[in-house]
């Protein structure tokens, strides 16, 4: 895992610093599972002022060389397809490269000219065009379903259609066109692998479940497959924390399925592309703010800091999450043995202690952490 914050304190920030769109997403924390385009998501979600945890899923394996790909190649090459569904456009470039190594670019794209291209979404279109080919359809909304029912309410009993799998095999859509009276060709161009190094991912893992990132995105259903696999036994902690806690975004429905199904909100943007995605976020995880009135103060909870009065200010995991349990709801009085609960793992009621005066020095306004005698701690509230 690689966190590109800076290992320094963050000063205070200002509220006309914290008004300019550089820091719309000051105070929050990211994971980013990708691999392939990490330095580009993580780099605008930095151009916005939030703390990046960068912790690839997977890995993309391409497969030039790899025998099922240069048979299905064959397969199309030998009983043209009239249907071709481009998924990806990684995977187009790559199927046309791997036949041009094998002296076979010129005949694939001369059956690929002669198919009902579909391209499943923008970067598949592009990558349609590069190739000077021209599709016939694209699903609005980029999913599976859209072409299923495309292709079945047009009719496709008899026909060949040829599939680029987006890294991984889809039985369901490809029994869905098998039943509808299609054969199918399946085209595998690469594969996922687990990431080289994989305990970045496991870091993330404990991340969410300790609720130490506000959100995490995914740019593959891929992903987060493998995101749940990393987390073994922590699953149902995981799960919880993003169906409460965490914001899942993914960059489109496709990616967001997997999560939906297993009953987590996901925030998705109206386009698939990675600026919108951040826009998203910008957009969704300032709803999901704390915010209160405590002695005639503003006090709102971002990810890993405090706005009070205005001005952001940042905090250690410990006080942050004494702050946050104070606020949620503020009012009642939680003892330190309560407060312990929300601590790291192996802290003790010393700890509690010290994380509430860290907080008390951390947001310099007396009074917003109320002690209550032989009781404990309290945010008071009109």
């Amino acid at each position: 895992m690689t966190d590109r914050s800076s290992s320094a304190r963050r000063p205070v920030l200002t509220a006309a610093a914290l008004a300019e769109p550089t820091a719309t997403l000051t105070g929050y924390t990211i994971g980013v599972t990708s691999d392939r385009r990490r330095d580009e998501l993580a780099g605008l979600l930095e151009s916005r002022g939030a703390r990046v945890v960068i912790a690839p899923a997977l890995r993309i394996v391409p497969i030039a060389d790899d025998a099922e790909l240069r048979a299905a190649t064959r397969a199309c090459l030998d009983n043209p397809p009239d249907i071709v569904l481009v998924n990806t456009g990684i995977g187009m470039r790559g199927w046309l490269e791997a036949a041009e190594g094998w002296g076979l670019a010129e005949p694939l794209h001369e059956v690929l000219s002669h198919a009902y291209l579909i391209a499943r979404g923008p970067k598949a279109r592009a990558a349609v065009r590069t190739a000077g080919l021209q599709e016939q359809w694209t699903p609005d909304g980029e999913s599976y379903e859209e072409v299923v029912e495309h292709l079945t309410t047009r009719g496709i009993a008899g026909l060949t259609v040829a599939m680029q799998l987006h890294g991984e095999s889809q039985p369901e859509y490809t029994e869905a066109l098998e039943a509808a009276g299609a054969r199918v060709i399946e085209v595998p161009v690469y594969r996922w692998a687990p990431p080289t190094d994989p305990a970045p991912l496991h870091r993330l893992v404990d991340l969410i479940v300790g609720k130490l990132v506000d959100a995490v995105t995914f740019t593959s259903a891929a992903a987060v497959q493998a995101l749940l696999r990393a987390a073994g036994p922590a699953t149902d902690p995981l799960l919880d924390a993003l169906r409460h806690d965490v914001l899942a975004a993914a960059v489109g429905p496709v990616t967001a399925a997997p999560l939906r199904r297993l009953h987590i909100p996901v925030s998705t943007p109206h386009r698939a592309r990675l600026s919108a995605l951040v826009r998203t976020l910008v957009d969704e995880l300032p709803k999901r703010a704390v915010s209160l009135q405590v002695n005639g103060h503003s006090l709102t909870l971002r990810g890993h800091a405090a706005v009070v009065d205005g001005e952001l200010r940042p905090l250690a995991p410990g006080p942050m999450a004494v702050l946050r349990a104070l606020a949620t709801p503020p009012g009642r009085v939680l003892s330190r043995a309560a407060l312990l609960q929300a601590l790291p793992r192996n802290a003790d009621e010393h700890a509690v202690e010290m994380a509430v005066a860290r907080l008390r020095a951390g947001l310099a306004i007396p009074g917003l952490v109320q002690t209550v005698v032989k009781r404990g701690y309290r945010i008071p509230i009109p």
